[in-house]
């Protein structure tokens, strides 16, 4: 059996791995150029395919039935050959999420909820807000309901979005203020990479209920493999794929004084893990060309700054990383919600009087003491974890390690 999925630019397409975890089909990444469509379609091998944009609206007119589903929304992301060579359409992200919304544990019924977008994605959410009973607003760049007058809709209780405002690698964007929704439950971003958008970052900021849009790529899939295999597969499994899936997407982001050991216990953990080992400083010196003593001595503390931001800016859009990061990047910000796009962030805290100070430009010109007393707050906004790095290093690894496996 020949699987796989349909669209234009893929590289960065996680199907491959969620696939491998629902059958035991090949599953191929397809990309095309929408003049290749027809003829991948009518004599493409494959025995069923999921489609993406910008081609669910496209495969239509070459498919022979659309299920209900399908035809009501007038898009398509999974495509079955028949044995007698037609193809069926059907369409998974209606399943997909409405399991999105399930799981958030948010109430949609009788509260206005807003759609932003106005393609199949925007659709197949107002079709799944609609039955469970929202009162469904969609807003698009030049509709009756535009963002020019969304202001006119701060009754909002649910805000879904469907654009890709805010994906990799156009990270940092969003297409909403939140402020100005005073009643606002929840916000679900159909975006998962990053794992935490902007809006996301904002909506948890208030303590507002925020998800991400990959549980709905894992019960798509679901779906899809079952419409591939004429199996039943329990749904159960979209929750175990979704964590380990989400877990290996995650950066480990290491803060903490300059000598902590950040360093050390990142190669540790890259090592353990088998995921690559990325020291920020590094980084840094790559992009700057010069040592981090020869930045300070040249340009001084805000240039060395702003390279470092550059640094974590394009560190924390990359997934799966150990990133060790250095001393001072808590003190800008607007590194933080770069970090926290992609990472869970890990404070390793360290006695002062086993801190080196050799090599390092401010720990050498100020008073530990003084400067741990300033940083302190800031470590601790930063942290998602507090981690003690006074014992062993193998001892300090499992410590987050046991945090990341859910088991401390």
């Amino acid at each position: 059996m020949k699987c796989g999925l349909l669209g234009r630019k893929l590289g960065h397409s996680y199907s491959p791995q969620i696939h491998a975890c629902l059958g035991s089909y090949d599953y191929t990444l397809f990309e095309k150029e929408p003049e290749e469509l027809e003829a991948f379609l009518k004599d493409g091998d494959f025995t069923g395919i999921n489609v993406t944009i910008p081609y669910k609206k496209a495969v239509i007119p070459y498919l022979s039935e659309l299920s209900r589903r399908a035809r009501a929304l007038g898009a398509v992301n999974t495509i079955v050959r028949r044995p007698d060579g037609s193809l069926i359409g059907h369409n998974t992200d209606f399943f997909g999420f409405e399991m999105m919304i399930r799981r958030s544990g948010i109430s949609a019924a009788g509260k206005k909820a807003l759609v932003l977008g106005s393609g199949g994605a925007s659709n197949t959410a107002a079709a799944v807000l609609e039955e469970l009973g929202a009162r469904t607003v969609v807003v698009s760049r030049s509709g009756e309901n535009n963002y020019e007058n969304i202001h006119l809709h701060s009754d909002a209780a649910l805000i879904v979005n469907a654009t890709p405002l805010g994906m990799f690698p156009d990270t940092g964007v969003s297409p909403v203020d939140l402020r100005l929704f005073p009643h606002l439950e929840g916000v679900l971003d159909l975006i998962y990479n990053p794992a935490r958008t902007k809006l996301l970052q904002d909506a948890q900021s208030r303590g507002i209920t925020a998800m991400n849009g990959l549980l709905m790529l894992v019960a798509q899939a679901k779906e899809a493999a079952e419409w591939f295999t004429g199996g039943s597969i329990s749904d159960s499994v979209i929750d175990t794929i979704h964590q380990r899936l989400s877990g290996q997407m995650q950066n480990i982001v290491l803060i903490g004084m300059p000598g902590c050991g950040k360093s050390t216990i990142g190669a540790l953990l890259a090592e353990k893990t088998g995921r690559r080992f990325v020291d920020a400083d590094e980084t840094i010196v790559s992009l700057a060309g010069m040592s981090i003593p020869e930045i300070f001595a040249k340009d001084g503390e805000e240039t060395f700054r702003r390279w470092e931001t550059e640094a974590l800016k394009q560190l924390g859009n990359r997934s799966g990383l150990v990133i060790a990061t250095g001393g001072g990047c808590i003190t800008r910000e607007w590194n933080y919600p770069l970090l926290h796009q992609n990472g869970i962030i890990f404070w390793l805290k360290r006695e002062l009087s086993c801190l080196p100070t050799d090599g390092r430009p401010l720990s050498q010109t100020n008073s530990l003491t003084d400067l741990y007393a300033a940083r302190q707050p800031l470590y601790l906004a930063f942290s998602d974890h507090v981690i003690d790095n006074n014992g062993s290093c193998p001892d300090t690894v499992q410590s987050i390690l046991s945090i990341l496996e859910g088991t401390k």
